[in-house]
Formats: structure tokens, sequence, C-alpha cells
């Protein structure tokens, strides 16, 4: 699977979100932990909370979303937002390089 257009919503807010909601919907992967996700994102489209969004990135790499890695993915995420070098690094190092492709 492709993260990319997610990470850069994530890292950079440089795409929609409306667009980031979209194109996940049109390839959703077949990951059975991430299909509440995935309701709950056809339910509220571009009205989906960005924490949504950050917990399904964990659960796209293989990851728990559980309180404290969503928490401190939210803080990673916020660091990068800010232009925190090492923030982006700590991103990676969390979900894997969007061109990995895992799922």
């Amino acid at each position: 699977m492709d993260f990319e257009l997610l990470d850069r919503y994530l890292l950079d807010e440089a795409v929609a979100k409306a667009e980031v909601v979209h194109g996940l919907l049109a390839s959703p992967p077949p990951v059975q932990a991430a299909q509440p996700f995935y309701e709950g994102m056809r339910l509220l489209g571009a009205r989906t909370p960005d924490l949504t969004l950050i917990a399904l990135r964990l659960v796209l790499a293989g990851r728990r979303a559980d309180d404290t890695s969503v928490i401190a993915l939210r803080e990673t995420v916020a660091r990068a937002r800010a232009g925190d070098a090492a923030a982006r690094r700590e991103y990676r190092d969390l979900v894997g390089h969007a061109d990995e492709g895992k799922a």
C-alpha cells in the first residue's frame, strides 16, 4: 500500500483531508484491524478526525493503535508539522516510509 498521500497530510498538511479520505476509501487494504477506521471515514468523510488518521496509519504499518502509541505519534506529527526534522525521522521510525508498502 502506498502511504504517500496520508503521510503528506499528516506531516505537512500538503493535501486536503477530503482528498486523503477519498484516496484511502478508493483502495482499502485487506487489513482486518483497519476496517473500523474505514467505516468511520465512510460515515464522516472530510470530518474524519486527524486522530483517526494517525491511529489508522499505525494500524496500516502493522503497529498497535493503543492510547500510548497514538498519543506519541500525534505529538510527533505536531512537531513535524512545526518543522522539526528530528520528528520527521521519528515518524518514519514509528510507521515506516511511504514507499515501503507496509500493510
